[in-house]
């Protein structure tokens, strides 16, 4: 940390998805960009040329020899990030981990044990928490106003053409860990049980059907909760041209319906008046009155993830999502993978 300024060194490892860590990383008021690393030099090179004093590396055991940078974003293949967010908190540095935390439960125990071990600060990204209607929704469920959970219905139908895949490590078991539910739709699944509660057993059907890859583009689950409430739950890359990510949840006193990040619905019981509070929520969080549009010192998605896990460390709290509390949504997505091979129910 630069101590005339206060400000964390950041730096990023790997510049796909790291780009919006980058973005993110140099728009903060409480820290400074300061590297990146990556094995493609064209990637460099663009960092380089929006930032021209950023440092360059191709090596990240250079990379974390660097004294002066305190928080690494790990934004590398997912079956690559418990070892280098490992590597990174052993070498005394905090890390924010790209979702998934990693391909199994296993390999996320490693990082929870290193950030034990080490006393650093470890985050993981599930950015869609911060999408501007979840709030409010959350909300909602714990005040308790659409009563008792009794069904979610969750659908994730983009598309990916094959070059998406093509001489990539996604699509891969190996790297990937799965298809269309690990990659794509993982964030989902964090807000189904972040949303809905503990999981208790999930039946999955999957298949392979518009792609050549060796993990699936297309599962379709039906999961329990310990609360008694059930859900349905979707996940394509087939669904072209890419529709639309629905979250929706029903209870005994009311629903809530989100399309693509927009409030639809908002039918709660307990209303003074359920249509104009309907209206009011419809147009606070949906199309042009979208909040981040009319209020924009709400943060949403990577730079709202960036400044939470900079405020975890300077200000000494937790990070809003744990390696702990991260560990759920891939324990969810192995057993639905379990189920799938089986063609069993699988408890979680």
């Amino acid at each position: 940390m630069d101590k005339e300024s206060g400000k964390l060194g950041y730096a990023v490892v790997g510049l796909g998805i790291g780009r919006a860590h980058m973005e993110a990383a140099a728009k903060s008021t409480r820290a400074e960009l300061l590297a990146v690393c990556d094995l493609r030099d064209d990637r460099l090179a663009a960092a380089a040329k929006k930032y021209p004093s950023l440092r360059l590396y191709r090596e990240f055991d250079e990379l974390i020899k660097c004294p002066d940078i305190d928080v690494i974003s790990i934004c590398l293949p997912s079956a690559m990030h418990a070892e280098f967010a490992v590597r990174a908190m052993e070498a005394g540095k905090h890390v924010l981990i790209e979702k998934p935390i990693d391909i199994t439960v296993e390999a996320a125990k490693k990082i929870e044990e290193a950030r034990i071990r080490t006393g650093r600060v470890a985050g993981v990204v599930h950015q869609n928490r911060y999408n501007v209607p979840m709030g409010p929704m959350k909300k909602a469920v714990e005040d308790g106003r659409l009563g008792r959970l009794i069904l979610g219905c969750f659908a994730v139908k983009w598309y990916r053409e094959q070059s998406y895949f093509d001489g990539s490590w996604h699509g891969t078991w190996d790297m990937d860990g799965g298809g269309s539910l690990m990659n794509q739709a993982v964030h989902t699944v964090d807000l189904m049980q972040w949303l809905m509660g503990d999981a208790d057993e999930i039946s999955t059907v999957m298949g392979v059907c518009n792609h050549d890859i060796e993990t699936e583009d297309l599962t379709v689950s039906t999961v329990k909760f310990k609360s008694g409430a059930v859900a349905s739950f979707i996940s394509t890359t087939c669904a072209y041209p890419g529709v639309s990510t629905d979250i929706q949840l029903y209870g005994t006193k009311g629903t809530i319906e989100v399309d693509a990040d927009l409030i639809k619905t908002w039918k709660l019981t307990d209303s003074d008046d359920e249509d104009a509070e309907e209206e009011e929520m419809i147009e606070k969080y949906s199309g042009n009155g979208r909040a981040e549009t009319r209020d924009p010192s709400i943060l949403t998605g990577h730079r709202a993830v960036v400044e939470d896990m900079i405020g975890a460390v300077l200000d000494g709290h937790d990070p809003r999502i744990t390696p702990t509390e991260a560990m759920k949504s891939v324990r969810i997505v192995e057993a639905a993978y379990e189920s799938a091979r089986t063609g069993r129910p699988v408890k979680i």
